[in-house]
Parts: structure tokens; C-alpha cells; sequence
């Protein structure tokens, strides 16, 4: 098992890792809508999705990975009202790729986030 880390995506906000490699996966933390700096995006859903597939697509990078290696996300949102616009994103950023995903609607996230996403890769060496 290792930890992966980069300084090109928000540090933990706990007492967690940005990410874990294992036998071949790459298990990624929830990333949120932070700058690498740990500042807050404000704005609309779609802006702050796309801050957390920066800090995703960060995260990835460092442990060698790429989001075409996803296998399966879980995403979590204040608001399925904002889905659509989520939605948007999500396809605009995997392109072709389409990752297994769950959907939840939650009470709250870290730092008043109202988008939370994880990701599993398929290590390819």
C-alpha cells in the first residue's frame, strides 16, 4: 500500500490521505471544491465541479492514473436539484469514458462544499 500526494490539489482536511495505491488501484479521497492553496471556489455547481476535477484529475496524475482509468465514482451533492449542471460537467470531462457512479444527495460537506467526488482507477503499468 501507498500513500499517494501532490501539492497540486488541496491537502487532507483530516486525518486522511489524497489518495492510496494498492495492488493495482488507486483509491482516491473525496475532493472538493478547494483550490491547491485550500481556498474556497465559490460560485455556481458547475464551477465548483469543475475545481473538483482539477483536484481529481491531480490527485490521479500523482499516482499514476489518468480519469480515462476510472472505474467507478461516488458523488455527493447538496442539492440534486443542481444535477443537470453537475451532469454536465461530469460527461464533459470524461468524454467518451463511462465510469460505474453512484449519485447522493447529502446534508452537508467539508467547507460548505456543495459537490463532493471520489474516484477508483485500474492502475495500468
Amino acid at each position: 500500500m501507498q500513500i499517494v500526494s501532490t501539492d497540486r490539489a488541496p491537502q487532507a482536511i483530516g486525518p486522511y490521505s489524497q489518495a492510496i495505491a494498492s495492488e493495482g488501484w488507486l483509491h482516491t479521497s473525496g475532493q472538493i471544491p478547494l483550490t491547491a492553496a485550500g481556498e474556497k471556489v465559490a460560485g455556481d455547481i458547475a464551477t465548483q465541479t469543475e475545481q473538483v476535477f482539477d483536484n481529481l484529475e491531480a490527485v490521479l496524475a500523482a499516482g499514476g492514473a489518468a480519469l480515462a482509468q476510472v472505474v467507478s465514482v461516488n458523488v455527493y451533492m447538496t442539492d440534486l436539484g443542481e444535477f443537470a449542471q453537475m451532469n454536465e460537467v461530469f460527461a464533459r470531462r470524461f468524454g467518451g469514458h463511462r465510469p460505474a457512479r453512484s449519485t447522493v444527495q447529502v446534508a452537508a460537506l467539508p467547507t460548505g462544499a456543495r459537490v463532493e467526488i471520489a474516484a477508483v482507477a485500474r492502475l495500468i503499468r
